[in-house]
C-alpha cells in the first residue's frame, strides 16, 4: 500500500472517530529503534566538523519525523533490543543470527577499523535514547528482550484493550505475521505499507501463514534453514492450501505424512519435523519470549502518560552534537511534528 492509499485509509480511520475527542491509542506508531539506527547509520556516512560520524543519529530522528508527518499517530513508541536479547533464542537454536556481524555495514571511508566503528554505533545508539527521553514519545527496553517479541506485544495489547490501529516500521520481514486490519507493517526500503491485501498480493498467501512459509524456506538473515529442495515457487505447489486456507504448524507436518512418497520434500519434513518445530518456534511472534514481568511493563507503559516536551534541551544536545543541516530549521521541525500529542486525551 503506498502513501496516497494509506491517507485514504486514515480518513477512513479519522471519520470513524469524529464523534468524540481523539483518544492517544486511537493511531499508534511503533518503531524498531535498533533497525530504523542501523539503516541510517549505514546510508548517511555524515560527520559533523570535529570529524564525529552523525549519520545514524542525525538520520534516525529525520526518519522519525518523516514517519509521523506520515501516518499522524496519537501516539508513538520507540522499541529497542535489551541486552542480551537473543540468549532466549539462541537456547532454543545455537546458530540463531550466527552470521549477524561478520560484516561491516559501512564502507571504509566513514572509519579506520571495526572497533571504531562499533564505538561510533554505541555512542550514536545512547545518545539518541537520550533525545528520545526529550520528546513525547514511549521508549522501553527490556533486558535479554527482543524488540521483536516487545513489539508484538505491545501491539497486540493496544489492538485488543484500546481497538488501535498499530503501525510498526521495520525492515524485518519477521513482522509481516502479524499484519492485520488493525496492524499495518511499513517496510522503509520499500517504501510500502503492508495490509493483509498487501501481504497476499507480495507473496501469495494469507498473512496468518506467513510463519509457516518462512519456516519451510528458512531465513539467511537469522542463520536459520529452510527445507532443502523447497524453493518460493515450489512451496505453493507442494501447499497450495497456503493461499486459502489458515493452517498450523501441524498441518504441514500431517500433508506431508499424507504425502511422503509424492515428493522426496514432504520426506525432508516428515524426517525433519523436530528442527522444523523450534525453527517455527524461534520465529514464532504469537508467542513471543517474554516474561510476565515484561508483559506487566508493557501494561504499564501503554497507560503511562506520556513524557514531557522539553524542546530547549533538544536543541540543545542537538548543538552540543554539532548536527548542523541533519535536520533544518530543527526549532520549527520540533515544533511542526511534536506539540501535536498533548492534545490527545488520556
Amino acid at each position: 500500500m503506498k502513501h496516497k492509499e494509506l491517507f485514504k485509509l486514515l480518513d477512513e480511520v479519522q471519520e470513524q472517530g469524529e464523534e468524540s475527542t481523539p483518544n492517544r491509542h486511537d493511531k499508534v506508531l511503533i518503531l524498531d529503534g535498533l533497525n530504523l539506527f542501523f539503516r541510517n547509520f549505514a546510508m548517511m556516512n555524515m560527520v559533523n566538523p570535529d570529524g564525529v560520524h552523525i549519520g545514524g543519529l542525525g538520520g534516525f530522528f529525520r526518519s522519525l519525523g518523516a514517519m509521523i508527518r506520515q501516518t499522524q499517530p496519537t501516539s508513538v513508541y520507540v522499541v529497542f533490543d535489551g541486552a542480551g536479547s537473543t540468549v532466549n533464542r539462541k537456547n532454543l537454536l545455537s546458530e540463531y543470527k550466527g552470521t549477524r556481524n561478520l560484516q561491516r555495514i559501512t564502507n571504509w571511508e566513514a572509519f579506520d577499523n571495526i572497533e571504531e566503528e562499533h564505538d561510533s554505533k554505541i555512542d550514536q545508539i545512547v545518545r539518541i535514547i537520550q533525545y528520545l527521553k526529550l520528546l513525547p514519545v514511549k521508549t522501553t527496553i527490556l533486558d535479554k528482550v527482543e524488540a521483536d517479541d516487545i513489539i508484538a506485544v505491545l501491539a497486540e495489547k493496544l489492538v485488543e484493550k484500546h481497538d488501535s490501529t498499530c503501525f510498526i516500521v521495520s525492515s524485518d520481514k519477521d513482522f509481516l505475521q502479524l499484519v492485520t486490519d488493525k496492524i499495518i507493517v511499513y517496510r522503509p526500503m520499500e517504501k510500502e505499507y503492508y495490509t493483509p491485501k498487501v501481504v497476499e498480493e507480495k507473496f501469495g498467501l494469507l498473512p496468518h501463514n506467513f510463519i509457516l512459509h518462512k519456516t519451510l524456506l528458512g531465513d539467511n538473515s537469522d542463520n536459520i534453514k529452510g527445507i532443502k529442495g523447497l524453493g518460493a515457487k515450489g512451496i505453493f505447489k507442494r501447499f497450495p492450501e497456503l493461499k486459502t486456507e489458515e493452517l498450523t504448524l501441524q498441518d504441514i507436518f500431517d500433508i506431508s505424512a499424507r504425502k511422503f512418497k509424492e515428493h522426496v520434500v514432504y520426506s525432508r519434513i516428515v524426517q525433519e519435523q523436530a528442527r522444523i518445530e523450534t525453527n517455527y518456534k524461534v520465529m514464532d511472534l504469537s508467542i513471543p519470549m517474554i516474561d510476565d514481568k515484561g508483559k506487566e511493563h508493557i501494561d504499564e507503559l501503554i497507560s503511562e502518560e506520556l513524557p514531557e516536551f522539553n524542546a530547549e534541551l533538544f536543541i540543545q544536545l542537538y548543538n552540543e552534537d554539532k548536527l548542523g543541516g541533519m535536520i533544518r530549521n530543527v526549532d520549527i521541525w520540533l515544533n511542526d511534528i511534536f506539540t501535536q500529542f498533548p492534545i490527545y486525551k488520556q
